[in-house]
C-alpha cells in the first residue's frame, strides 16, 4: 500500500484488520516503518504491507523511510495506491509513475469520499484513470469502512493462490515492544498538537511481564530534538507526559489484554534525524 503522506494508508489497513496495529495522526509522516499485518478472512490470507508516505526526504530518517518504501516493492503481488477524493497532486502524479516500474496489477483506493460530494470523486477518478491503465478503482472512506468490504474483495480478485506465509493467529510481524513504543508515539503527538516538531521518537527501555499477576512493567523513554522541547513535553508540573502516559496505557492496555505499569521519561539527542546511528536505534 503507498501514497503521498497523511492520505489514509494506516487508516485503511487497521479498518480491514479490524483492529488498531498501526498509529494514525494528522501529522504527515506519522508512518515510519514498512509494517506488515496478516488478514486471514473466508478466501484465504492476504499479507498487507503498510508503508511511510511518499515524499522528498530531507534528512537521514526520511532517506531511511524512502528505502523502506522501495524494499516494500520487492517481490509484491498486487499494489494499491491510495489517494484522495478531492484530488491528486503532484505529489500523487509522481507515485503513479513509480507505480509503472511494478509489474503487478495495481489498485487504486480513492479514500475520504465522505468528505467531498459524489461528482467530485467520480473526477477524481476520472482523472486519475487518464495517467495510470488501474486494474480496478474503488472508492473508500477508510475511517468509516464505507466500500472496505469491497475493495477487499477486489483484493482477493487479483492476488495468486498459493501457500499461507503465516499462522492464522498471527496478525503482524512487528514484534510487541514496537507496537507500544507506536502506540506512545502516537499519543504524544495527539497530546503536543503544534507544540512541536514531528521530530519525537520514543524507546522501550524495560518491557517485564510479572509472573505473579497479569501486569506488564514497562519503561520508555521520549527523544526530542530540542533542549527547549523538553519542558514542553513534560508541561507544567508534568502534567503533559502524565497524559501521554494516562492515553498510551489505555491503548495498550486494549492491545495486550493486561494491566500495565507504563512510566515514561523525556530525552534530548540534537538533530538526531540526521545521525545514521540514532537513526537505526530510534526508528524502529
Amino acid at each position: 500500500m503507498i501514497g503521498r503522506p497523511n492520505v489514509g494508508k494506516s487508516t485503511l489497513l487497521n479498518q480491514i484488520m479490524g483492529e488498531k496495529l498501526t498509529i494514525t495522526s494528522n501529522k504527515p509522516q506519522t508512518t515510519r516503518n514498512r509494517i506488515q499485518c496478516i488478514y486471514n478472512g473466508e478466501e484465504g490470507q492476504a499479507v498487507f504491507i503498510d508503508t511511510p508516505g511518499i515524499h522528498k526526504p530531507n534528512h537521514v530518517l526520511g532517506n531511511r523511510m524512502m528505502k523502506e518504501v522501495e524494499e516494500s516493492l520487492s517481490g509484491i503481488d498486487l499494489l494499491i495506491v491510495t489517494v484522495e477524493a478531492g484530488g491528486i497532486r503532484q505529489e500523487d502524479r509522481e507515485i503513479l509513475q513509480r507505480a509503472r516500474k511494478i509489474k503487478v496489477p495495481v489498485i487504486l483506493a480513492i479514500n475520504k469520499i465522505d468528505s467531498v460530494p459524489p461528482e467530485k470523486t467520480v473526477q477524481t477518478a476520472g482523472e486519475c484513470g487518464e495517467l495510470f491503465p488501474f486494474a480496478e478503482i474503488v472508492p473508500i472512506c477508510a475511517y468509516k469502512g464505507t466500500n472496505v468490504d469491497e475493495l477487499l474483495r477486489v483484493v482477493y480478485r487479483y492476488l495468486p493462490e498459493g501457500p499461507a506465509y503465516f499462522p492464522k493467529d498471527m496478525v503482524t510481524d512487528q514484534p510487541e515492544r514496537f507496537l507500544v513504543a507506536e502506540f506512545i508515539r502516537e499519543k504524544a503527538l495527539y497530546v503536543l498538537d503544534q507544540e512541536i516538531p514531528h521530530g519525537i521518537a520514543v524507546m522501550i527501555d524495560q518491557f517485564t511481564e510479572r509472573t505473579d499477576r497479569e501486569l506488564i512493567d514497562i519503561h520508555a523513554t521520549i527523544v526530542c530534538e530540542k533542549a527547549s522541547h523538553k519542558p514542553i513535553i513534560l508541561g507544567k508540573q508534568g502534567r503533559t507526559i502524565k497524559e501521554i502516559g494516562t492515553q498510551a496505557r489505555r491503548e495498550i492496555q486494549r492491545f495486550m489484554g493486561a494491566q500495565v505499569n507504563l512510566k515514561l521519561w523525556v530525552k534530548v539527542k540534537e538533530n538526531w534525524r540526521d545521525s545514521e546511528m540514532y537513526v537505526t536505534n530510534y526508528s524502529r
